[in-house]
């Protein structure tokens, strides 16, 4: 029996002073030394600054954008991987795989934002594909469910290949989809990750080569990349005051420069305040406890654009069985602006609530009921899971 959640739908005629964007920027303004490039935002998904950026281009390790993706999304990270001979011949860079060696998904996820190994790519392509040629057909897949009507995937590293090829608009697109994935959200903003593997398993640092997050907080990920044909690539996110952006150069000699400048002039154009949350007399009903409700509260923060009429609606369940602890997750605030969703929020307990023990006011989290109301709490929970 799954809970079903109260649904609240408020709407809520905005006006912050939000995201002012500008368009149709000369090129030059920014001396970007790419040979094309792209500025996103994030959140809506407009370009905010744009060269050359439809042109069919190979795009080098920042092909490990998408197969990091489908190795998240396979949402097998704890499989445990014997590595064959197949999996690891492959030249470039490497997170020092060798064959017998055992290793997990997660770690090769790592492997690959982190140490863009080659060979945590070509592992996950074997594994998840059955070879190489089976894992881009997945990875084209998935492309054409982005929306990259004009990228090509080959080979599940970058390295080279004729008809290997992408342009900074879809790796773009490709970088909106996957950072709004938090697992993999987590991986490319680490600067450095300690992981376990080998034959025997032994305990190793890798670390990002990404050397914007060392030079921008602001700045949340993603992937760099390099060959001799596509030249120096690189595809960054960051995040200020709400505002995401995304920045993509193909082909740039400056590209720590190209992309420390785009951002700085997306945000310097995109300016957000947070919303205001109604916090009072929201509650859910409490069962078995020594209160019959309790308080919830948004958990973070929320931005709008500027004049848009946004709606907010509360999911929250009709009731919680005692005990409730404070922070517990009792349902979610999604702030929608038309069919875009704007934010998504938690929405906790503001308190605890203990159970209530039968024939009296005094609560025992230790008692028998407690326990009981526990284990039919655990069961509903789960069952709303499944």
């Amino acid at each position: 029996m799954g809970l079903r959640c109260v649904k609240k739908v408020i709407a809520l005629l905005l006006s912050f002073a939000m995201l002012v964007c500008a368009f149709g920027v000369d090129a030059s303004a920014l001396g970007v030394s790419a040979r094309s490039a792209v500025l996103m935002c994030a959140n809506n998904g407009e370009v905010l600054y744009s060269k050359n950026s439809g042109e069919r281009m190979p795009m080098a390790s920042t092909t490990k954008i998408m197969t990091s993706l489908l190795a998240i999304e396979a949402a097998v990270p704890d499989m445990e991987i014997k590595v064959t001979h197949d999996m690891v011949a492959v030249e470039g860079t490497s997170m020092g795989l060798r064959e017998g060696d055992s290793v997990s998904m997660r770690e090769l996820v790592y492997g690959m934002l982190l140490q863009s190994g080659n060979d945590a790519a070509n592992t996950v392509a074997v594994v998840l594909g059955g070879s190489n040629e089976g894992f881009a057909r997945m990875m084209n897949e998935r492309a054409r469910e982005i929306g990259m009507n004009d990228t090509n995937f080959v080979t599940a590293s970058g390295l080279d290949s004729g008809e290997h090829y992408s342009t900074a608009y879809d790796m773009a697109l490709l970088a909106c989809e996957s950072i709004s994935n938090p697992e993999f959200a987590a991986v490319c903003s680490s600067k450095t990750a300690r992981l376990t593997y080998g034959n025997p398993p032994y305990a190793r640092t890798l670390r990002n080569h990404n050397r914007l997050l060392w030079s921008d907080d602001s700045v949340i990920g993603i992937k760099t990349g390099f060959t001799k044909k596509s030249g120096r690539c690189l595809v960054s996110a960051a995040e200020r005051d709400g505002v995401v952006l995304v920045a993509v150069t193909l082909n740039a000699p400056d590209d720590w420069n190209d992309h420390l400048a785009m951002l700085e002039y997306g945000f310097a154009r995109c300016k957000t305040a947070p919303l205001e949350f109604p916090q009072s007399n929201l509650s859910v009903k409490v069962c078995g406890g020594v209160r019959s409700n309790v308080a919830v509260r948004a958990v973070g923060k929320a931005y709008c654009f500027e004049g848009e009429k946004c709606s907010l609606e509360l999911l929250l369940r009709p009731f919680e069985y005692a005990p409730v602890s404070e922070g517990e997750v009792l349902g979610t605030a999604v702030f929608r602006c038309g069919d875009r969703k704007v934010a998504e929020l938690p929405l906790a307990a503001a308190e605890s609530v203990a159970a209530a023990e039968p024939g009296g006011e005094k609560s025992d989290r230790g008692g028998v009921f407690s326990r009981i109301i526990k284990k039919i709490k655990d069961f509903f929970h789960r069952s709303e899971v499944n």
